[in-house]
């Protein structure tokens, strides 16, 4: 897969399926890290909708493109983002060997995504929509009951 090869893939997933609903908010500190802290919970905005139905061969292929010299960093994001989502055996060593020796600026980011698929691999995280199924509770039945967020 080359880089052209994996925006025209993700850029068909957001048409086809749309991008997977999530609230964010503004982080207003100067310090560095908790700047990338910030970046990498704003980038889940690069997941399509479905990202969990990605084929495991494709996400291999996702590892095999992070892992070549000379990809853009905003491509690099967007491969771990994915990635970190997936908790397939094939991200989490993608990621696992990215992190030793990540592109500079990208220390936080990519250990934040080994981090985030460690969970999805051993089962610790749970998707936005489980959860709801979970608590059957929605911003507008809250909205509806005069509940207050």
């Amino acid at each position: 897969m080359t880089e052209a090869q994996f925006w025209g893939f993700l850029e068909r997933m957001w048409k086809e399926k749309g991008r997977e609903p999530m609230i964010a908010g503004q982080i207003d500190n100067p310090d560095p890290e908790v700047q990338a802290v910030g970046h990498y919970i704003m980038s889940h905005t690069l997941l399509p909708r479905d990202y969990d139905k990605i084929p495991v061969e494709t996400i291999a292929s996702m590892g095999r493109l992070l892992l070549e010299k000379g990809v853009q960093c905003r491509t690099r994001e967007a491969i771990m983002m994915i990635l970190a989502h997936s908790g397939s055996d094939a991200a989490l060593n993608a990621l696992r060997i990215y992190s030793m020796k990540p592109k500079p600026g990208l220390e936080i980011f990519s250990r934040m995504a080994l981090d985030e698929c460690e969970g999805w691999h051993n089962g610790t995280m749970m998707k936005v929509d489980l959860i709801k199924q979970l608590f059957k509770v929605t911003i507008c039945d809250l909205e509806q009951e005069g509940g207050v967020l």
